[in-house]
């Protein structure tokens, strides 16, 4: 008790030089620590700090700048056609002089035999009998009997065809054709029908799958009975129906892609509509009055925007692997037409003998597919709000 009574006489006894009077203004109350910001800063923001998409988002502007630059980087034409320069490697300047890059222009075997002569034999014989431009490396003598003898051949065929100063970056191939140059057209070609899909998408399934979901009732039991009928139809069976009717090409997979290629766009898109127009801020918009294409172009559509993006970032990919999967079958784009598809057709008739002719394209095709899918992985960590920090 006593204890009590002293501490409250020394708290109330204070000097007044222990205290320092605080100024107060209007807004001290009302401060607040950071700037707001609103759901697409957060998504922008987001999407800025994960450095696998910003690489991939770089590396596919580049290669759709290269798309239309590089076939005029050379002077060599689409389809300008030489025999003579048919399935020559690839040889770049200034990399011509490091062989482990596979830009050196020549041509390199092992070969076996029961002696080193007979191996040597065979190189000659396999790069038509020019031992003069072909070095040949002996990687096992052998003994005769169980272990054989192995050679290394290296044939220069620009040397060989006395071409010394020209040079092929990406090779030729069976038409002495330019790879380089018809790399980057089929590259064009394949981006087109890509990115032509999802332009469906966005036009036809999200319209389609909006006005199903917003309206439901009658017109949206009609709509999804279309869209099943439609989804019951496989791609290829379209396909060569327009096989038959039309010519394999562009047009023909253009018209596969609107007919069926939009239907699951449309179906996403229904589900979140009807997902969101039974929320509170949209039955007080009706309740206002508000038209419904305001209701669906302003309140709705900015709501699903995210799983938009997100679906047409993973739709350019499978895009561009239907048409791959088309040209290999032969059901896509027809010769002397290029895509990428059409390139690793081509490369794949060659493979054991000349690996370059499929090589390229396929890496291309993959590191388009790997970018826009570690993309859209970016976009949909950008629009999670559970990401936003």
């Amino acid at each position: 008790m006593a204890n009590n009574q002293n501490n409250q006489y020394n708290e109330n006894n204070l000097p007044e030089e222990l205290f320092e009077p605080i100024e107060r203004t209007e807004d001290t109350s009302e401060k607040i620590s950071r700037e707001s910001r609103t759901f697409w800063q957060d998504a922008r923001r987001t999407l800025f700090k994960n450095i696998p998409a910003m690489l991939s988002l770089f590396v596919l502007i580049a290669i759709i700048i290269m798309s239309f630059v590089g076939p005029g980087m050379n002077k060599y034409g689409y389809n300008d056609q030489d025999l003579s320069v048919s399935k020559m490697p690839a040889r770049v300047p200034g990399l011509e002089n490091i062989s482990w890059l596979g830009f050196d222009g020549t041509f390199q075997r092992t070969f076996e035999g029961d002696t080193v002569e007979e191996a040597s034999q065979k190189a000659i014989q396999r790069f038509g009998n020019k031992e003069e431009f072909m070095d040949i490396e002996v990687i096992n003598e052998g003994d005769g009997s169980e272990d054989s003898a192995k050679v290394s051949g290296t044939f220069h065929p620009y040397e060989a065809k006395g071409m010394e100063d020209t040079y092929f970056w990406l090779g030729t191939d069976e038409l002495g054709r330019d790879q380089w140059t018809r790399v980057w057209q089929g590259t064009r070609i394949s981006l087109y029908i890509a990115f032509l899909a999802a332009t469906i998408d966005l036009l036809i399934g999200v319209g389609y799958g909006g006005i199903s979901g917003y309206f439901g009732g009658r017109i949206d039991d009609v709509l999804q009975r279309i869209i099943e009928i439609l989804t019951g139809i496989p791609n290829l069976v379209v396909i060569l129906l327009m096989t038959v009717v039309l010519q394999p090409g562009v047009l023909s997979i253009t018209i596969a892609l609107t007919i069926t290629g939009w239907t699951g766009m449309a179906r996403i898109v229904r589900g979140e509509i009807l997902k969101l127009k039974t929320q509170e801020f949209i039955l007080a918009a009706r309740t206002l009055g508000t038209p419904d294409r305001r209701i669906i172009s302003k309140h709705l559509m900015p709501n699903i925007s995210g799983i938009i993006i997100i679906n047409t970032m993973f739709t350019i990919p499978n895009a561009i692997f239907f048409e791959a999967f088309l040209s290999f079958i032969g059901l896509g784009i027809v010769p002397p037409e290029a895509s990428l598809g059409t390139l690793i057709n081509t490369g794949f008739d060659s493979l054991r003998q000349y690996p370059f002719l499929l090589v390229f394209p396929a890496i291309l095709i993959s590191v388009i597919m790997i970018a826009f899918n570690i993309l859209g992985d970016g976009f949909r960590d950008a629009f999670d709000p559970k990401m936003h920090k």
